[in-house]
């Protein structure tokens, strides 16, 4: 006899929760467009801790074709930082220094189409007015990196393509476009208490150590089962993939210190090679996120702890298939020493070309509890986290870090307050950042600060002095969220 209908549905479903532990805790599997119509705040719990979810409260935007400090488009936000001590409440608004990173400029990877685009920061006046919920963006200069020998770094995939600094192996293209030059695809931001600042990289899974005048001091260098390698050897381009290591195009996206200074977060986008379900992209759910003490020096050699922690995953054609992707993440911001927040998305949204939008969320993640992966083989070799290399469970001896979901970017409702819809928002959310609101009869509420990287995509857009235009503008904007943690951040 065969089962009913609803049984076999019953059964399907079940068979997804099975499959996929991400969806552990409850979360259900996400095999349509996860949208929120929640009007007003919704509260979490996490570990006996609760956090709210005020809403969306304002936005604002920088026009596509803005151009910047060195003449170039201005591609942002691949991350983003207010600057320390710049955050203020002036009457009945704020303002302060918005610092943004932009990628490795306008390219093309599948035409192997690369620009000599120097690394740099963008500085921005920022002005939010809660009242109107308009955020006000004004371009202000701007930062040039600089390498240890003061040579400008370079957008262009290094390929098979090395030199050597200060005793450290760096990626850089042995000829053509930035030949010489060090190769950098900047992915997150984060400034210290001194002035200084981090840069996570996706060409080489490094973290580099900047003084507060842009020149490079220092170099994190990934544990051994991060480096990309391809051969035996260190292979750092984007066009190849590497037998072992960070997935192209999936290294350093996040990054963040804890509000005491004394610990450096850094997280994978998604899965190491060798911790890659065979499969589709629904098997890439298993990140590594490495904790490093920064107190004694700015650039340890080797991190204190080491977790997992598993992303969402989603059918990218959300007709209630089973996940076929795996959600992505692109930044995160610490609360303390284990807790942070993790922004994690599909790839579907203006700029893609694809529809529908299925899912960009903010997470909240604690590592306590979590297995530590430092020193073990798990770190100091490719050994996978997964138990069987066709399923995406971990090995028994591994705990995941807990997470649960605080905010949906995908409201309706809450769009439609500053005249948006879900079919507005672009692709990439990359870039996110707390500030404080400076209420105090209110003093753990924050506002949220999230940005959207642009690819640089333009009607009018100029790149090393050359022509990069696109059919259409895919304007720089920010979405600011009110969100009310257990205590404030210290």
């Amino acid at each position: 006899m065969s089962p009913s209908r609803p049984l076999r549905a019953a059964l399907a479903l079940l068979a997804l929760f099975l499959a996929f532990p991400a969806f552990a805790g409850g979360e259900a599997p996400i095999t349509r467009p996860h949208l929120d119509q929640t009007k007003g705040a919704q509260s979490v719990t996490l570990h006996g801790r609760t956090y709210i979810d005020q809403g969306l409260v304002g936005t604002g935007k920088l026009p596509a074709g803005t151009v910047d400090f060195l003449g170039d488009t201005l591609g942002s936000f691949s991350s983003l930082q207010i600057a320390p001590g710049s955050w203020k409440r002036v009457g009945g608004h704020y303002e302060g220094i918005l610092w943004t990173l932009p990628d490795r400029g306008r390219n093309d990877p599948a035409a192997n189409l690369f620009f000599d685009y120097a690394a740099r920061l963008e500085r921005l006046r920022i002005r939010f007015a809660p009242k109107h919920g308009r955020v006000t963006l004004t371009p202000d200069g701007g930062l040039a990196l600089r390498d240890y020998n003061g040579r400008p770094f370079t957008g262009a995939d290094p390929g098979a393509g090395t030199l050597i600094e200060r005793g450290i192996t760096l990626p850089a293209p042995a000829n053509g476009v930035g030949a010489g030059k060090v190769s950098i695809d900047a992915e997150s931001l984060q400034f210290t208490r001194d002035g200084g600042f981090y840069v996570g990289d996706e060409y080489a899974a490094n973290v580099y150590y900047f003084d507060k005048k842009g020149r490079l001091r220092g170099v994190i260098q990934p544990p051994a089962a991060i480096a990309p390698r391809r051969d035996g050897r260190p292979f750092f381009g984007s066009l190849q993939a590497p037998d072992s290591g960070r997935r192209n195009n999936q290294g350093v996206e996040g990054m963040s210190l804890s509000p005491d200074g004394r610990t450096l977060f850094v997280a994978l986008q998604s899965a190491l090679i060798q911790d890659s379900a065979t499969g589709d992209a629904a098997g890439r759910t298993d990140i590594r996120v490495l904790v490093y003490d920064v107190r004694r020096t700015p650039t340890p050699a080797r991190p204190i702890a080491h977790y997992v922690v598993q992303l969402p995953a989603y059918n990218d054609d959300g007709d209630g298939g089973a996940p076929n992707r795996t959600a992505a993440q692109s930044e995160i911001r610490a609360l303390d020493g284990h807790r942070f927040l993790m922004l994690a998305r599909d790839s579907a949204g203006l700029g893609a070309g694809k529809a529908p939008i299925v899912y960009k969320s903010i997470l909240l993640v604690d590592l306590a509890g979590a297995t530590n992966l430092a020193g073990t083989a798990y770190e100091i070799g490719p050994l996978s986290v997964l138990r069987d290399p066709a399923g995406t469970a971990l090995r028994p001896d591994i705990v995941p870090a807990d997470r649960v979901e605080l905010v949906n970017m995908l409201n309706p409702v809450q769009l439609a307050r500053f005249g948006l819809g879900i079919d507005a928002l672009s692709e990439k959310w990359e870039a996110m950042d707390l500030v404080s609101v400076r209420d105090p009869r209110h003093p753990a509420d924050y506002f949220l600060l999230v940005g959207n990287d642009n690819d640089f995509i333009a009607r009018r857009c100029l790149m090393s002095g050359q022509p990069c235009d696109s059919d259409f503008d895919n304007d720089n904007r920010i979405l600011v969220y009110r969100v009310r943690l257990p205590a404030p951040l210290r």
